[in-house]
């Protein structure tokens, strides 16, 4: 890298979604509308240096490093995305492109990283492009083209551009929705959704077997894929009435219905396609159980992994990790959970704060 070389830096979060997205179309395009919560402590960061080639030619130049070492499979991605890109954003083939990357939990294990990883890489290339182009974004403007980019080389990435609850997909009832970038989903300040949180259950840290992309792909001509379609739609419908009147029961009743079917659809799938493990379904039942029992609002969702997602309220947080670290713990690989809550959404980190 020359003296001229130029480091950007973003942290972006993972989600976790309630309305689950499974198969899409061509570009990127998803078959129904989903909704996530942006997480807070699960994140990637990422650092892009970039200095212009001495020697311009029609090659993308790019480097990808992940925990210091270079990472060929995410590399080979980055370089598709990037080759994708170029058609748009013609200066790309002129710089020399170095990405550092780096996790703060287990990658390719359902815990979307890479929702964590594309959205921080995207960001990354729209500063890139305010400074190569001097012409500087709006807010608004500056997230929605990074969502767009993001949605490129991960759908669920689309969403960990924003924080909050965010929706990605064409969805009748939201005015703002669409398929090519994800928008935030504004409730009232008052809503006990803000205060919302996540323990993630650690049940394996191994690298999933069947792999997201492969996952949406299986869905090209699933038997079931029509009536997925129908029951996300209408999900979908009955969330967002649930959340606007703070409904917990809605919200929970179909938030652990989605996680279900998301496992029904990959086990109809092919052979690779159970992906839950025995201490997955032992943690259903001791939530379900500690549920009735206890009579706390809290429920449960699964991304494509075995891991699960505890989510609950703030407000009963002294019972929920009594009862996680009594209980559930057990049935994690090592003892391992993550405590996440909701989250604000990407951090630039430099080369300098966003307003």
């Amino acid at each position: 890298m020359s003296e001229e070389a130029v480091t950007i830096g973003w942290k972006a979060p993972s989600n976790i979604a309630l309305i689950k997205y499974w198969g899409k179309r061509a570009n990127q395009i998803p078959e129904n509308g989903s909704l996530s919560i942006t997480l807070a402590n699960s994140t990637t960061t990422t650092f892009l240096t970039f200095n212009k080639k001495e020697k311009e030619d029609q090659l993308i130049s790019v480097e990808y490093y992940f925990h210091g070492e270079r990472q060929l499979q995410f590399e080979k991605k980055t370089d598709l995305l990037l080759n994708q890109l170029s058609s748009e954003i013609g200066f790309l083939k002129n710089y020399n492109l170095i990405f550092k990357s780096e996790n703060n939990f287990p990658h390719s294990t359902g815990i979307a990283s890479s929702a964590s990883s594309m959205a921080a890489l995207a960001l990354c290339l729209v500063s890139m492009e305010e400074i190569i182009t001097h012409n500087k974004l709006n807010r608004d403007d500056f997230f929605c083209r990074a969502s767009t980019i993001a949605r490129l080389g991960s759908g669920s990435a689309s969403r960990s551009v924003f924080g909050g609850l965010v929706s990605w997909g064409l969805i009748p009832s939201l005015e703002q929705s669409a398929d090519e970038y994800a928008t935030p989903f504004i409730i009232h300040s008052t809503s006990r959704l803000n205060t919302i949180r996540d323990i993630i259950l650690i049940v394996s840290a191994k690298e999933k077997s069947v792999s997201s992309t492969m996952g949406h792909s299986l869905m090209n001509h699933h038997p079931y894929k029509e009536g997925r379609k129908a029951q996300a739609n209408e999900n979908m419908v009955k969330i967002i009435e649930g959340i606007r009147k703070d409904n917990y029961q809605a919200i929970a009743e179909i938030s652990e219905n989605e996680a279900l079917s998301l496992h029904a659809l990959l086990m109809t799938s092919g052979s690779d396609g159970l992906l839950l493990k025995p201490n997955t379904i032992k943690i259903i039942e001791e939530i379900k159980y500690f549920r009735k029992t206890s009579g706390l609002d809290l429920f449960f969702t699964i991304d494509a992994g075995p891991n699960i997602h505890l989510i609950y309220y703030d407000d009963q947080r002294k019972q929920v990790l009594a009862f996680v670290e009594s209980t559930l713990s057990q049935y994690c690989e090592g003892g391992k959970w993550i405590d996440d809550h909701i989250g604000n959404g990407p951090e630039q980190l430099s080369p300098a704060l966003r307003n």
